[in-house]
């Protein structure tokens, strides 16, 4: 089985496979083949500014002349079919974004990220680990890292995933299967949304379900006389201790849930917003609100690191209609949740991290559209003590280069970590050997931070 695959949701199945029914044997096998996965090597203690973390993912590169650096001087061909618009702050953006542009004061973009491979699976895998992919080592993820070093700030797990993880952002790596995302699996957006094996069967009654968790108690008991590995044992009973809790807790099932969610706060996030038509010749909801929604409530409730998927942005064919079907929704969402953050007091403590894998070619292709363009790109930032109202970076006259203060994705990562508290030079020892840093040669970036 690969381990990195082994997500938090399959441990915190309802009742714990069958409520508590899983094989006691397969997961200490489990658990004692990770167990000496790794060892962290001592790193700086830093004072933390933030204490959460959403990551808003627009996975296939998103378009940045038709959205966050757009470039109405240059010819046809680079600028593209919109026009532009001004901020609340003086700056521009592009006209697809009236929401975001009259909430710029509390938001930074950065138009001169720089990666370094224009393919999906090795970019993305880049973005969520700061490494690109090799054949040796498996790198964690951002939201694992966050799990290993920080833990846990209340009942629920401390990353999470809405829906799903990306297919191609890679797992917990060398790290241990524990600190993986908790996919919901299902989507908040959508009709029947129900975050899965996340309640106690239907079958199971409340008593049935204590009298199974002590009938494994019990059981543990007696393995724990028979076992010389009590380290596994404890870990697994770690395990239990949250499942109970997390299927048991109200609290932490209602982080989950829209029910008492107003309809003044959907639509502040668009949950109306639409696009295109559909096959079907009808407009359609986008969802998204609903999802940023549920992150919200999730950091809230005291998870560190929430990554949320929304779109299909590899634009090679028609970027004007790739445009007008997605950014809607994507403006309204971006302004939704930086307003609802900061009315909730939340937005210094929180940073809203708006990523993408690369960005898009300066020259519209044959084919109306953009390809892959890793060299220089756009991401946004609000919250978590970072700076409001910046436009930070300049990308040259066609966008193809960084002009001014170019943010390698490794020191934009390496930033992130510092205002959670967590030194990103930090080493961790891969299998026991090797000291590995969290982010190789990252750097802070000083004019991102407030």
């Amino acid at each position: 089985m690969n381990k990195t695959l082994t997500s938090r949701r399959k441990v915190l199945q309802a009742g714990v496979c069958g409520a508590l029914g899983l094989s006691m044997a397969d997961m200490l096998r489990m658990e004692a083949a990770e167990s000496k996965a790794f060892t962290q090597v001592a790193g700086q203690k830093r004072e933390a500014k933030a204490l959460s973390v959403i990551q808003l993912h627009l996975g296939g590169g998103l378009q940045q002349q038709e959205s966050l650096d757009p470039k109405p001087e240059a010819p046809i061909d680079i600028r593209g079919q919109f026009g532009v618009m001004k901020t609340n702050t003086g700056d521009i953006l592009s006209d697809t974004f009236p929401r975001t542009s009259a909430v710029a004061d509390k938001l930074t973009v950065i138009r001169s990220v720089v990666g370094r491979i224009p393919d999906h699976q090795q970019a993305t895998y880049h973005l969520f680990t700061g490494y690109t992919p090799t054949a040796v080592i498996d790198f964690p993820q951002m939201g694992s890292v966050v799990s290993h070093e920080l833990g846990k700030r209340g009942e629920l797990p401390p990353y999470v995933a809405i829906p799903n993880q990306n297919a191609f952002a890679g797992g917990t790596g060398f790290l241990s299967s524990t600190y993986g995302a908790f996919e919901t699996d299902s989507d908040p957006g959508a009709r029947g949304y129900q975050v899965k094996d996340f309640s106690i069967p239907k079958n199971v009654s409340m008593e049935r379900f204590d009298r199974r968790q002590s009938a494994r108690q019990i059981v543990e008991q007696r393995i724990r006389q028979l076992e010389a590995d009590r380290g596994t044992l404890d870990t697994m009973d770690d395990f239990y201790k949250q499942a109970y809790t997390v299927l048991t807790s109200a609290q932490a099932q209602a982080a989950f849930s829209l029910d008492d969610e107003t309809e003044e706060t959907r639509q502040l996030y668009g949950s109306d917003v639409v696009g295109l038509k559909g096959p079907d010749n009808r407009f359609h909801p986008k969802g998204l609100a609903e999802r940023l929604i549920v992150a919200r409530r999730l950091v809230e409730s005291g998870v560190r690191f929430v990554t949320v998927n929304y779109g299909a942005w590899d634009c090679h064919v028609d970027v004007r209609s790739n445009t007008l079907d997605q950014m809607p929704a994507l403006d309204a969402a971006i302004a939704g949740m930086v307003t609802d953050l900061d009315r909730r007091g939340l937005l210094d403590t929180t940073i809203f991290w708006v990523t993408t894998e690369f960005g898009r070619t300066p020259k519209v292709n044959s084919d109306a559209g953009r390809d892959h363009w890793a060299r220089c790109y756009s991401n946004l930032i609000a919250g978590g003590g970072f700076t409001r109202g910046q436009m930070y970076g300049v990308s040259d006259a066609t966008g193809a280069e960084p002009a001014r203060d170019a943010v390698p994705l490794e020191n934009l990562l390496h930033t992130i970590y510092h205002q959670l508290g967590i030194d990103g030079s930090k080493e961790l020892l891969a299998f026991g050997t090797r000291p590995i840093e969290i982010v190789k040669e990252g750097k802070l970036v000083h004019g991102l931070l407030a």
